[in-house]
């Protein structure tokens, strides 16, 4: 059975709200969004949503903590309000890079944001590239996990670059950058061109969350064009370092493909002073202001508008990524 949709936004990326709605050829409902005079998030739903199938878009980008108080808050009023379905569209999932314990006496930040998010009363989750995807089990709800993969990878053979490698930023990346190597030859041998797409992986040791200590290339990249895929470019520094590294091992030119540009700090000077040729993020968080030439947004809201229609219709998700 299908329910009447209403789709709402949070003021993390309205605009983004705004891009997939109008794919759909839907309006935004009306919700009321404010602050009480000692900061206390402020919700008042301004349509009726008894029996209906409610989608909230709200990407849990800086500054974090509040957004999600926001999304679970407008979560909470909906489900009140009789909602059918409540369906959080979280376009980034913040607190996702602390998704085991790795160390003693730290949190499990992604579960921690689980939890909460159903307890507010979401009942599905629609996301994309998370940071782990062990972070779907987390959830006893269901979770439709998106990727820019379709996305990025027209970007990509656009450029019609020459002897492709795709390079992996480490070693816990190397599952997406294989599947978007993989990707990337199906379409060539499409196109009637060379289907060979080579691999490599940039070892990274960490010494904190922001300061790599050493970098090494694992592959042969010498006289390649090649791609670092990623999920999150926060600070910019090991994005840049990386791709210092890969020109110097010969690489011809660098480009990368990151799906959420958080770009804090001195993210965005880095990039423009770096040697990285154009970075190509997609906007399922705004982008800042100050963003340089090097910057390409491709935009992901369409696909996000497809994923609530076929939500909705209870149809297929993963038919949205599976081809290309």
């Amino acid at each position: 059975m299908e329910y009447e949709r209403l789709i709402f936004a949070g003021t993390a990326n309205p605009e983004f709200a705004y891009r997939a709605a109008e794919s759909l050829g839907d309006s935004l409902g009306r919700i009321s969004l404010g602050r009480f005079p000692d900061g206390e998030v402020s919700v008042k739903v301004e349509v009726n949503v008894r029996g209906r199938d409610c989608f909230v878009i709200q990407p849990t980008c800086p500054p974090v903590s509040e957004n999600i108080l926001e999304l679970m808050i407008i979560i909470d009023a909906l489900k009140r309000a009789s909602a059918y379905r409540v369906t959080a569209v979280v376009p980034y999932y913040g607190y996702a890079r602390q998704d085991r314990k790795d160390q003693p006496r730290v949190p499990i930040t992604a579960k921690l944001i689980a939890d909460l998010l159903t307890k507010a009363g979401a009942d599905r989750l629609l996301t994309m590239d998370l940071h782990a995807g062990q972070i779907q089990g987390f959830f006893d709800i269901p979770v439709d996990n998106l990727t820019a993969a379709p996305i990025f990878a027209k970007a990509v053979m656009a450029l019609d670059m020459e002897n492709l490698v795709v390079a992996s930023p480490d070693v816990g990346g190397v599952k997406n950058a294989r599947s978007f190597a993989r990707r990337l030859e199906r379409m060539r041998r499409i196109g009637g061109g060379d289907g060979q797409v080579g691999f490599a992986i940039v070892d990274k040791h960490r010494k904190s969350p922001d300061e790599v200590a050493a970098l090494s290339i694992i592959g042969d990249v010498e006289g390649k064009s090649v791609v670092i895929i990623d999920d999150i470019v926060s600070t910019g520094g090991s994005l840049v370092e990386a791709a210092a590294l890969l020109l110097d091992r010969g690489a011809v030119e660098v480009v990368a493909v990151i799906t959420h540009p958080i770009l804090a700090g001195e993210a965005v000077a880095k990039v423009e002073k770096g040697r990285l040729e154009t970075l190509f993020v997609t906007d399922t968080v705004p982008l800042r202001e100050d963003a340089g030439s090097k910057i390409k947004v491709c935009s992901v809201a369409p696909m996000f508008g497809s994923a609530i229609d076929a939500i909705n219709r209870n149809r297929s998700v993963s038919k949205l990524f599976d081809g290309g």
